[in-house]
């Protein structure tokens, strides 16, 4: 069977994000009944900052099996270059035969904001209309229109380093610019935290009472968007205990730093999602989504475009070899 590859765009338009949400969700339900095998991300560090990573993983249902490469090449911004770049790739669970091929950047910015959605259709209050960005690149829009999917949300406020960015996402989401993270954060219901910074950009003491926090952007252990109040003063959910414990930034130096214990996580969304842990318990906690990226998010992802792709004739086949002479 030919190999089917698919460009940014087409993965963009069938990959809406109401469908991605409820795609992971599916996917994360699966995970936690044991339904899935998702080892730890492996990472190549290279000078410069740069990472390539690879994360394999299979689902039981819907059956899927395959892996993402993705690199991170800090030095592309400000270039014609995404500064993330790589593939996901679905291999045929029966033979192992590749079935497609998709942008890793394309299908990453939607999954990522929809597990944040997952997430936040879970844990945060009913009434949280209040929305709080800090950072205004791809995982700021992807994650204002994954926020809407699943709150009513009347007011949006948002900060990033550059002013320039800033006022520009603004004007094209109606967002309201602000000149500090904590101008942004002081007062919303739901916290988004989409940056590079490996410094704290949200200070615990900003955070009020009954707010949902998705912090995204650092993964890994020296790299922390939340500071260690902000760590301590929540209740602590993920998407993998495992990824947690190596990779967050967040939990393993507020760990070090004596502000929380290691049994600090409550559970992960997985599990709240099939009544194994305990969700929001009361109007006034404040709930903090540690979001780290694992491969069957992809895998859900990339199943749905593929899926829809077969159906629609849509994408390019490739005839890769694999047979037997």
């Amino acid at each position: 069977m030919a190999t089917l590859v698919l460009t940014p765009e087409e993965v963009r338009v069938l990959l809406p994000m109401g469908e991605c949400i409820e795609a992971v969700a599916a996917a994360l339900g699966t995970r936690a009944r044991g339904g899935a095998n998702n080892p730890l991300r492996r990472a190549l560090r290279l000078p410069g900052g740069r990472i390539i990573g690879t994360m394999p993983g299979s689902l039981d249902e819907p059956e899927s099996l395959g892996l993402k490469v993705v690199g991170v090449f800090p030095q592309n911004h400000g270039t014609q270059y995404d500064a993330h770049q790589g593939i996901v790739m679905l291999l045929d669970p029966e033979n192992g035969v590749p079935q497609v091929i998709l942008d890793a950047s394309a299908v990453t910015a939607i999954r990522t904001a929809a597990a944040s959605a997952v997430a936040t259709r879970l844990l945060a209050n009913e009434d949280a209309g209040d929305l709080a960005l800090i950072g205004s690149g791809v995982q700021g829009h992807t994650h204002l229109e994954a926020m809407r999917c699943v709150r009513d949300i009347k007011r949006v406020r948002v900060f990033s380093a550059s002013p320039h960015k800033r006022e520009a996402f603004a004007e094209r989401t109606g967002a309201e610019a602000v000149a500090s993270a904590r101008e942004a954060v002081e007062g919303a219901d739901i916290v988004c935290t989409t940056t590079s910074s490996p410094e704290p950009v949200v200070e615990g003491a900003w955070l009020a009472p009954g707010c949902h926090v998705n912090a995204v952007g650092a993964c890994v252990p020296e790299a922390r968007e939340l500071d260690s109040e902000a760590m301590a003063r929540a209740r602590l959910y993920t998407d993998s205990t495992e990824s947690l414990e190596n990779e967050s930034g967040g939990f393993l130096i507020a760990v070090k730093e004596g502000a929380i214990g290691n049994d600090h996580l409550i559970g992960e969304i997985g599990d709240v999602l099939i009544g194994k842990a305990p969700g929001r318990g009361a109007a006034n906690e404040i709930t903090l989504f540690e979001s780290l990226g694992i491969a069957v998010e992809d895998l859900a992802a990339a199943q749905l475009v593929y899926q829809k792709a077969r159906a629609q004739g849509v994408g390019v086949e490739v005839e890769l070899g694999g047979l037997r002479p």
